[in-house]
């Protein structure tokens, strides 16, 4: 009889006692490594600006001249590569090499011969630049760029009423630029950027090749030259400095 009574007061000590479940882990933080490599692809617009004066004509000699300038716009598409390392905690240091294809064009009569019509386009501006940027969070990156530019250009001058003057061909110039814009990692390994570039290509005298037939044979142009873009892009990182981690 003692024996029933004792084991019934366990199993009712036993119902109850208290019960204790396992609290659920924290949600893990996720810690965004800006080191590595990466390569990517963006879009935007671009605008070229051109200001011209004739220095002389071949075979003749000096007759200068204003010819005025514009300035053309157009879309144009490229891509980048380039390496990022993170320190001191929210500072990323890189380098890029960037290229942008498109047509900028643009054409203005020229002030000295108002019956003459210039066209210049620019098809392709490149860019190799050190950038230095903060992480305002650990995924935002505000950065700053510069360092040197290239772009191609061509034109051509259009006698009164239409038809070819004379033509430049394709020519290059170089010079520097300076930028910056907002990176977002938006996944690991994974994100998106705006930036805006300016770009300045100095003066170059350019040779102007007349049309077959025509006196005189052409003439050397001086040409002024700046550039700016505005661009939205995407980059993939391969991350060698560590991969993107989560700790609890």
């Amino acid at each position: 009889m003692l024996a029933a009574v004792a084991m019934t007061g366990s199993a009712v000590a036993a119902d109850m006692a208290p019960r204790y479940t396992k609290a659920p882990p924290p949600a893990p933080i996720v810690v965004y490594n800006w080191t590595g490599c990466y390569i990517g692809g963006n879009i935007g617009g671009g605008w070229a600006k051109q200001d011209q004066f004739r220095i002389d004509q071949f075979g003749i000699g000096p007759a200068p001249a204003n010819y005025g300038g514009e300035t053309g716009s157009a879309f144009i598409g490229g891509g980048q590569v380039g390496c990022d390392y993170q320190f001191a905690g929210n500072w990323v240091v890189g380098i890029q090499v960037q290229g942008d294809w498109g047509s900028i064009k643009g054409s203005h009569a020229l002030p000295a011969f108002p019956t003459f019509t210039m066209f210049d386009k620019t098809d392709f501006i490149g860019t190799v630049t050190g950038r230095i940027g903060y992480l305002f969070a650990p995924q935002l990156l505000g950065y700053v760029k510069g360092g040197g530019a290239w772009t191609r250009s061509s034109d051509f001058l259009q006698l009164p009423g239409g038809g070819l003057s004379e033509a430049s061909g394709n020519w290059n110039a170089s010079g520097w630029t300076v930028g910056g814009g907002l990176e977002w990692m938006f996944a690991p390994g994974w994100s998106v950027f705006g930036e805006y570039n300016y770009m300045d290509f100095g003066t170059r005298t350019v040779n102007f090749i007349a049309a077959p037939g025509l006196v005189p044979t052409g003439e050397h142009v001086s040409i002024k030259q700046t550039a700016s873009t505005a661009l939205v892009g995407v980059n993939y990182k391969f991350n060698w400095g560590g991969p993107v981690v989560a700790k609890y």
